[in-house]
């Protein structure tokens, strides 16, 4: 009989094998199990952030300052500059970026790619690392940057592993997305992509190009090494590996890919800080009114946490009423003119015009007293005290040359890099003539542009509404509507220009005033109250003042929003009191508005981060003239710029600089539309004073030195119409060019059945009841 076949022994080997891999498999499985285990209850000496806090992870928001227009002008922050965006709000093309270069698997894993994580392992990180998006937003929110201990960074991995699928149970792919991109620091005060966008590209992150986009996400391997500002080719190179990572990925063809590598990469770069960008004088106005808003309104208990809001932390939203577009052209319009306004006023002040430069009419005594007076106010000064500095010592250091940067108008960024004294730098600074303006829509009072100065770095002090300066003739129209609302004048009514005295004693003068036309002359002719105040003659001013009291002037005046005390006497008729531009811009919007005095608005609104409002403003307004009257002052101040020292508005002159030595801005306005306005000029050309109106725009526009004596010598440069005149046509020149800003053009509302008369071109055969009687019949109204 045959043999039985032997079986075939199995090859123990090979099970060996298998249930060697099994039991690795399942003992990994189970480790990592543990692990994720006993690292969420805690017991690997690894800090798990709470349940609640996972949810709502708390990250510092920088309150956002939002334009009437919708853009953002400027934020409060620390160190975070964050203004979160919602997934919806990011361009396909940055999120397709995103994935193609740091997470191809993003949406097939939940939190770890076991894929990724293998290959790391296999190639020791070569071919690239496992860190999934949703593992570095775990690192980026609760767990930090990587130590360079090795078991240190092995529990911080556990620790995002363990978070990122905590992560990804509590939140949808496209809100890990946003989270992640919002949350990154792209450097240069860059937190988030909204913040990069602007700050890159001077742009909202749904603008952005496929280029761009490619830029951004390839900060995010490292954005210190990859800094677009500092390594142009390096990011240049990691922005085309991006977009090489998106045609592999088929987000774009290859045909296009090579069409945007081969561009070169455009960066726009828009520095955020609180010195920087548009309407800093604003925002730090902003500042204080915040400030004072939230000693008033403590923080809901719900909300927890601090018990009082933070302007820094907290994400507000501020609602404000000013124009980015027309901000931007006021803020051009100031820079343009003031840069050849200078030129003009360093001209004049070389050493040989003038040895006591910059200042005017003043002994080497009193300058010394001036220079003395600002090294004590100064930050150098007040340092050196508070460290215990003897005042020998701080004196000696004002003398000593030192390294600085000062400003300078024709320097690329109007700064320059210098060697002087601090005391020749004091002197260096009062050279510059300050300027303010702003910019008012009186219907409701909303302010829509704010420059409160040349230059914020250099020059802190907001003259809109921090600083007041002498009025001058821009305080008449307040002495013309007194007359008109009591005396029933009318703007064809006249008076002479005839030397005119008021007696001692009177209306509370101490003694006799006899103001003199700023020529110093009397024509003796008669002037229509409309001639009158378009050239400014002053001493129909000073006869209108008599006949209705100082008193009645300014009750009126004070009713407009001028609410400081003012002297009741005569002398007020031409300006002597001191205002502010924000002062004048109001009351002026009086006369624009029927009448009607609104009080300035520049927040309309406020909001927590979660869109909830916690202010919304409410309207002041006080019925001060009637229509009648308003209608009359807009009808005289309408004259200024017909024949009056506002004419150059009507102009389009523009001077050769090529043939004139001593060069300001010309008039190249050529405006032919209604427009009333009213120049003002001190004493001494100390102050030059524009206010500009058309029917829904009031704009007021000062300019001068720091100190009084800092002054041009003649009224050619040093009147209103020099000075201040110029940047208002400049601005409002540039407004008409954009139609949507909707500034009018037209004629002033006329009141129905209007009782003053204002066409001086009608004869009147019979004398009239408003027309000029003689001084005795009018005592009775001096009140």
């Amino acid at each position: 009989m045959a043999k039985a076949a032997k079986k075939k022994k199995p090859t123990t080997g090979f099970f060996k094998y298998i249930k060697w891999f099994w039991i690795l498999f399942v003992g990994g499985v189970l480790t990592v199990a543990l692990i994720f285990l006993l690292a969420s209850w805690g017991l690997l000496g690894i800090d798990m952030p709470e349940y609640e806090y996972l949810e709502n992870p708390q990250t510092n928001l920088a309150t956002e300052i939002i334009s009437s227009d919708g853009k953002t002008l400027g934020k409060f922050y620390l160190d975070d500059n964050r203004t979160p965006v919602p997934y919806d709000s990011l361009p396909n093309n940055l999120v397709n970026a995103l994935i193609a270069t740091e997470d191809a698997r993003f949406y097939s894993h939940s939190g770890i790619d076991a894929y990724g994580f293998m290959r790391a392992l296999a190639y020791l990180g070569s071919k690239g690392g496992a860190s999934t998006i949703t593992q570095q937003l775990a690192r980026q929110l609760f767990v930090g940057v990587r130590s360079k201990n090795k078991v240190e960074a092995i529990r911080q991995k556990i620790m995002e592993w363990v978070l990122a699928t905590r992560l990804e149970r509590q939140y949808t792919k496209e809100e890990i997305i946003a989270m992640y991109l919002n949350q990154y620091d792209f450097l240069n005060n860059a937190d988030g992509i909204r913040s990069a966008a602007k700050i890159y590209f001077g742009k909202e992150p749904q603008e952005l190009k496929v280029e761009e986009s490619a830029v951004l996400v390839g900060m995010l391997k490292n954005s210190s090494y990859f800094n677009p500002i500092r390594r142009e080719e390096l990011v240049t190179n990691r922005r085309n590996t991006v977009l090489g990572q998106m045609a592999k990925y088929d987000y774009i063809t290859e045909k296009e890919k090579d069409s945007l590598q081969a561009l070169k990469m455009d960066i726009n770069y828009n520095p955020e800080s609180h010195r920087e960008g548009l309407a800093t004088y604003f925002r730090m106005y902003l500042q204080g009114f915040m400030n004072d808003w939230i000693s008033k309104n403590p923080k809901p208990a719900l909300e927890g946490g601090r018990d009082k809001w933070s302007l820094w932390l907290d994400g507000l939203k501020i609602y404000t009423t000013i124009d980015s577009r027309m901000q931007a052209n006021a803020e051009d319009a100031v820079r343009k003119h003031m840069t050849k306004l200078q030129a003009e006023f360093f001209h004049q002040n070389t050493p040989d015009r003038n040895p006591t430069a910059p200042f005017l009419d003043l002994d080497k005594s009193e300058v010394n007293s001036i220079m003395e007076r600002a090294m004590k106010s100064s930050p150098r000064w007040r340092k050196m005290k508070d460290e215990g500095k003897s005042e020998k010592d701080i004196r000696a250091s004002f003398t000593k040359k030192t390294e600085m940067t000062v400003f300078d108008w024709n320097s690329d960024g109007r700064e320059r890099d210098t060697i002087m004294t601090p005391m020749d730098s004091i002197r260096y600074y009062k050279t510059f003539l300050r300027a303010a303006m702003m910019s008012m829509e009186p219907q409701t009072g909303h302010v829509k542009a704010w420059v409160g100065g040349i230059d914020y770095r250099h020059f802190q002090y907001d003259n809109v509404i921090q600083g007041s300066r002498q009025a001058g003739s821009t305080f008449k129209p307040f002495v013309y509507a007194a007359a008109i609302d009591q005396l029933r004048l009318s703007p064809c009514d006249e008076l002479p220009d005839t030397q005119y005295c008021i007696e001692a004693h009177k209306h509370g003068n101490p003694e006799s005033w006899c103001p003199k036309n700023a020529v110093g002359q009397y024509s003796g002719k008669m002037y229509t109250l409309k001639d009158a105040l378009a050239n400014s003659v002053n001493t129909v001013t000073a006869q209108l003042i008599d006949r209705v009291g100082p008193r009645s002037v300014v009750s009126i005046v004070k009713n407009l929003g001028l609410t400081r005390e003012i002297p009741e006497v005569p002398s007020i008729a031409l300006g002597t009191p001191d205002f502010n531009v924000y002062e004048m811009v109001g009351a002026y919007g009086a006369f624009a508005n029927q009448g009607v005095y609104v009080k300035p608005v520049m927040v309309t609104r406020i909001e927590d981060k979660n869109g909830t409002v916690l202010y919304e403003y409410v309207p002041e307004t006080k019925d001060v003239l009637s229509k009648d009257v308003a209608y009359a002052m807009v009808n005289l101040m309408e004259g200024v710029t017909h024949g009056g020292s506002g004419t150059r508005l009507r102009h389009s002159y523009q001077k050769n600089e090529t043939e004139y030595k001593e060069i300001i801005t010309g008039y190249p306005y050529g405006f032919t539309n209604p427009i009333a306005g009213k120049t003002g000029t001190t004493q001494n050309q100390s102050d030059g004073w524009f206010m500009g109106m058309v029917p829904n725009l009031v704009t007021g526009v000062w300019v001068g030195g720091e100190n009084r004596s800092v002054h041009f010598k003649s009224i050619t440069y040093g009147q209103g119409a020099s000075m201040a005149l110029p940047i208002w046509g400049l601005y409002m020149k540039k407004n008409y060019e954009n139609e949507d800003l909707g500034i009018s053009d037209g004629a002033f509302e006329k009141p129905e059945n209007l009782s003053i008369r204002v066409d001086c071109s009608i004869v009147e055969d019979d004398k009239e009841e408003n027309d000029i009687e003689p001084e005795d019949d009018l005592e009775d109204i001096n009140f």
